[in-house]
């Protein structure tokens, strides 16, 4: 069956050979052609071609569905009391992370599974159409091997996280802990993964430890992605950029050669505003990387200690308003962006050949996302074509 998605005000594709030629690619009176699972047109709604089926968008935006790049959802329990304790004045540090490993180990696998539909589904009700998600809550071979387990059966954008945090059963031999993660966890843990990913911070892994996990994990096939300079200033983002990795994610604390270095390599910026504002930290400064020239991606950081929260639309509008980027930067690095840093072509854009993941908004512009910050305006949502809200 194809469907005809007509009659829609403003369109956001993504594709510079559409419409007005900027990187949104924005169409006005547009319409688009789902064929199967991806896009077969897309064009002015004057010309478009005839389907089996048609909707009328009824002259609200479209824009491609989410990308979702970094997040933690196979946990178990909560941090309800550490948010409370943190908004009462504590300072957030990676040790919050033991809390969850504990939950987590003691939950069964049917009940990591249902958690983790649970905010996928309150991710797509919100516009997110591919996610990524990581283990590095079991912080055990079997515990880790599981989580990705869980993980590949809804996506498969999957990260090995063993290297979160030093294992409390580790926690007087770190170095003993390396081996594990470098050894028998990865070999359990890589046929699962597409990903492998370490918390390159004080009170997690320094720049040698997280070079020999990524580098271990690189020639089992994984592909690099580092938590870089979330917390302090250090080697996370220089390591990403030296290794190839696809996108160093946080980077909150850049000197100007993490900058320089970002902007004439490869790696994806992926900035977590969820993060920041659930810590009460320092916002990444995502003008100065767009201005020097770095790809940057947003995205949720979705876990239970730092950034609890599934929503790209309110990424968006904190990007916005406190990170300074403009309405248009902020849609295309939560959808385009968030492609870029899983290195993906077929998702993030709507253009023939893409995959039909597309939002409609309640709106007249994708600019409503950031103009009515909590407003759930996702109305409708097609994921490989299939209509799903």
């Amino acid at each position: 069956m194809s469907t005809l998605v007509t009659n829609i005000g403003s369109l956001v594709t993504n594709d510079p050979a559409q419409g007005d030629a900027t990187p949104l690619g924005l169409v006005l009176d547009a319409a688009v052609v789902i064929d199967g699972d991806r896009i077969a047109w897309v064009g002015a709604a004057a010309d478009a071609p005839a389907a089996d089926e048609a909707f009328d968008a009824g002259g609200r935006a479209v824009i491609p569905g989410f990308v979702d790049s970094h997040s933690h959802l196979v946990f178990g329990g909560d941090r309800t009391a550490e948010f409370n304790a943190r908004m009462s004045g504590r300072a957030y540090s990676a040790g919050g992370i033991r809390t969850t490993v504990a939950a987590t180990r003691a939950a069964s696998d049917a009940a990591l599974e249902a958690n983790l539909t649970r905010y996928l589904d309150e991710a797509l009700r919100q516009g997110t159409t591919t996610f990524e998600t990581k283990s590095g809550y079991g912080l055990t071979t079997h515990d880790e091997a599981r989580a990705l387990r869980i993980a590949a059966q809804h996506t498969e954008e999957v990260t090995y996280l063993g290297a979160h945090i030093v294992s409390p059963d580790y926690a007087d031999d770190p170095a003993g802990y390396v081996d594990l993660v470098t050894g028998e966890m990865l070999d359990a843990c890589a046929p699962h993964a597409r990903w492998i990913d370490v918390f390159c911070e004080k009170g997690a892994f320094d720049g040698d430890q997280a070079r020999a996990i990524l580098t271990a994990g690189r020639a089992k096939g994984l592909i690099p992605r580092v938590h870089a300079n979330q917390l302090s200033f250090g080697p996370g983002v220089q390591l990403a950029v030296e290794l190839d990795a696809a996108s160093a994610d946080h980077c909150t604390h850049l000197t100007d050669a993490d900058v320089d270095a970002l902007a004439s390599g490869g790696t994806v910026a992926t900035l977590l505003p969820g993060a920041e504002f659930s810590t009460r930290a320092v916002w990444p400064d995502a003008r100065r990387l767009l201005d020097a020239g770095a790809t940057v991606a947003l995205s949720t950081d979705c876990n239970p200690g730092s950034s609890f929260t599934s929503s790209m639309p309110f990424c968006v509008a904190l990007a916005v308003r406190d990170m300074g980027m403009t309405p248009d930067e902020a849609i295309w690095s939560a959808t385009a962006g968030g492609a870029a840093a899983l290195r993906r072509t077929d998702i993030g854009r709507i253009a023939p050949g893409a995959r039909a993941d597309i939002a409609l908004l309640d709106a007249p512009s994708h600019v409503h996302l950031a103009y009515r910050p909590g407003v759930p305006l996702v109305s409708d949502v097609w994921r490989q074509g299939v209509r799903c809200r």
